[in-house]
């Protein structure tokens, strides 16, 4: 449906980008800081996290280029093992202390900290000691970690991501780590239930040291669509956006499990285990928004029962045709979308079905929502003088922030937008060889170079885009 008037963005409304710690800042044992689950698990084929783009030593220059760019927020994630090394215990003051001089730098610039305060960096000490997210003593592990940023930070961040892509334990579990003597479906199942009881405990504990904080998670969210009008792929679309999407939200927002899953899961011997005030404390924290990543939408056919499961196989580097999709005999399997370009990275792009998924949301929790990651992942080539025209991902953009206004103009209560990433960054699969960013950063996964950042055609743009305020896209 368009509109013959068309809607302006809130004047208040967050332009921002997004990054990530173990991504980005590299530095990832020094001053203090030990290693996480994803330094030891990155993609041994490409870059790793020890520089990355080595952030933390440039992040003042980097301030200077988003105060360039006109944000007017930043989403950044805090490194667990760089604040407390051993997961727990002895807060580390240096790593602390980069944090605040971060934020501190943020303020100065007139841009608003958006904190995510776990983003995949699991500490290993802690994935050592009982097994992480796996173990019911990891929520007062992270209780304990959110206490201490609240105490330091608190008076200076007032936005708050609890845990980014909780999903993605189902779609990409080499994020975790596994117990190789349990069903796999049944770690994941109770892993999520652990991760929601943290999130809730997350809200519970910024609602009462920082009562004028706002605090959501942020999700990793895809619609899905029936292959074909046949009944059964319409019912596994159903299926499949309960099983990727819904079985969070709900959780989040409402704090139930969705009765076809809890079905499926006490059939199939995987339900969480569900202890005395589990459900009461879900319940009483409710988020006071949605923060949302979106990529892509799927789509799915009906799976008959007698396939075998299969987990997803993602396309790591960057031909297409090499993604494997997602089969749960009896329920869906996954399948391409003729009717969408794709990225290299099979990535199908659908502009519309951000606008689809973010009216599914406002309909189902009324709640306030920020695009919290959207981006196009693509090879750049740096030219000889020095530039990086991505109008590939100039388009992507624009395309999917048509999508936004228009939502805006249906009645979401969008107040933000942060694409991924602000500058080129360790891609967990894929090294520096998938580039995302509106700056470029002068590195390869083999040679270092000098790291200089350079502003790529998609910079300009958006630089425009928020000077005018989405009025000229």
């Amino acid at each position: 449906m368009e509109y013959k008037t068309a809607v302006s963005f809130p004047k208040d409304f967050f332009w921002s980008a997004a990054t990530a710690a173990y991504q980005y800042e590299g530095a990832y044992v020094e001053d203090g800081k030990t290693l996480s689950v994803v330094d030891k698990n990155i993609n041994p084929h490409y870059a790793d996290t020890s520089v990355a783009s080595d952030h933390y030593h440039h992040f003042k220059e980097d301030i200077a280029l988003m105060k360039e760019l006109g944000m007017t927020a930043y989403r950044f994630s805090i490194s667990w093992p760089r604040v407390l090394p051993n997961g727990r215990g002895k807060v580390n003051k240096k790593g602390i202390d980069f944090y605040k001089d971060l934020v501190s730098e943020l303020r100065k610039n007139g841009i608003e900290p958006l904190a995510t305060i776990y983003h995949f960096d699991l500490p290993a000490s802690l994935q050592d000691a009982y097994g992480g997210w796996s173990s019911r003593q990891i929520i007062d592990d992270f209780a304990y970690y959110c206490k201490i940023l609240f105490e330091h930070l608190g008076d200076q961040v007032k936005y708050w991501f609890t845990i980014n892509e909780q999903s993605n334990m189902f779609l990409l579990p080499y994020l975790m780590e596994f117990d190789a003597d349990t069903p796999l479906e049944k770690q994941k199942y109770e892993m999520n239930h652990i991760m929601t009881l943290a999130h809730a405990k997350a809200i519970t504990l910024c609602r009462e040291m920082i009562p004028d904080a706002k605090i959501g998670p942020a999700i990793g969210l895809s619609p899905n669509y029936p292959k074909t009008c046949h009944p059964e792929d319409i019912q596994a679309a159903r299926n499949a956006n309960d099983f990727r999407s819904y079985l969070f939200t709900d959780l989040y927002v409402h704090g139930i499990y969705r009765l076809n899953i809890w079905r499926y899961m006490k059939e199939n011997g995987v339900a969480p285990t569900i202890e005395k005030g589990d459900m009461e404390l879900l319940q009483s924290a409710k988020p006071d928004f949605l923060g949302i990543n979106y990529y892509q939408s799927r789509v799915v056919k009906y799976a008959p029962d007698t396939m075998k499961n299969k987990e997803m196989k993602i396309n790591a580097n960057g031909k297409k045709g090499e993604t494997e999709f997602e089969i749960i005999p009896g329920i869906y399997q996954g399948s391409t979308n003729p009717y969408l370009e794709k990225t290299d990275w099979d990535w199908e792009i659908d502009p519309i079905g951000l606008r689809t998924l973010l009216n599914e949301l406002n309909d189902r929790y009324h709640l306030p929502i920020i695009i919290t990651e959207n981006g196009m992942g693509a090879v750049d080539e740096l030219t000889a003088d020095e530039k990086v025209h991505d109008d590939y991902r100039i388009d992507y953009l624009r395309k999917h922030l048509e999508q936004c206004r228009l939502a805006i103009g249906d009645g979401v209560q969008l107040f933000g937008y942060c694409p991924w990433s602000f500058m080129d960054l360790l891609s967990t699969t894929s090294g520096f060889r998938k580039r995302y960013g509106f700056v470029y950063v002068n590195r390869t996964d083999e040679d270092l170079k000098d790291l200089r950042r350079i502003k790529k055609d998609s910079f300009y743009w958006y630089q425009k885009v928020i000077e005018t305020n989405g009025k000229q896209l």
